[in-house]
């Protein structure tokens, strides 16, 4: 990053990220948390369709095609959708903690543009926890995992409690999420953040 707002710091008191014991296996793909999410969900057709594993430790890779539908200027990925990619590989890594929680602040570097038909290798992972906030970093390349840097972000993500979601969210979604018999199904609708 250019330069990190003093918001995305962690405090000299903030501890080292743990993986809960729960947490996916690393290499393990992670899924769509809801279907109808823009981030993940197969349910929108005009979706990112991000596809995040469970990495070594409190990290995450995912991948996601640049499609002519998510053009900013001609030929190229709009730089608000390469910022919800990010966004939603950050929030995925909440999934390795185990824990409910939401975009705080998102810190975003466009390093190089991003061509319709690219595949971009994104990496992210948590850096320190302090109280209820979760700080992490996220990294998106071109060409590869191991290619030219495209985008990087840093956040600060907030635990919150499911009545965050149930309290503010559209009353018909979240009744249809809380009426779905599959009891996973229903839980992993509110996992990450909206």
């Amino acid at each position: 990053m250019t330069a990190t707002s003093a918001a995305l710091t962690p405090p000299a008191d903030a501890i080292p990220p743990v993986r809960h014991s729960d947490a996916p296996a690393p290499g393990e793909l992670l899924g769509a948390h809801y279907e109808h999410c823009f981030g993940c969900g197969g349910g929108q057709p005009h979706g990112l369709h991000l596809a995040a594993r469970a990495g070594e430790g409190v990290t995450v890779t995912a991948e996601f095609t640049v499609t002519p539908d998510h053009q900013g200027a001609p030929g190229l990925a709009h730089g608000g959708v390469l910022a919800t990619a990010l966004d939603e590989t950050l929030g995925s890594l909440n999934w390795l903690l185990r824990v409910i929680a939401v975009t705080g602040r998102l810190e975003t570097d466009f390093v190089r543009p991003v061509p319709v038909g690219t595949v971009l290798h994104l990496e992210a992972e948590v850096t320190a926890v302090h109280g209820r906030k979760i700080y992490s970093t996220a990294t998106g390349r071109i060409g590869g995992p191991e290619g030219p840097v495209a985008v990087r972000a840093d956040a600060l993500f907030i635990e919150v409690k499911v009545d965050h979601f149930i309290d503010n969210g559209r009353p018909e979604e979240i009744q249809a999420a809380m009426s779905d018999p599959d009891q996973v199904r229903r839980a992993r609708a509110f996992e990450v953040n909206p």
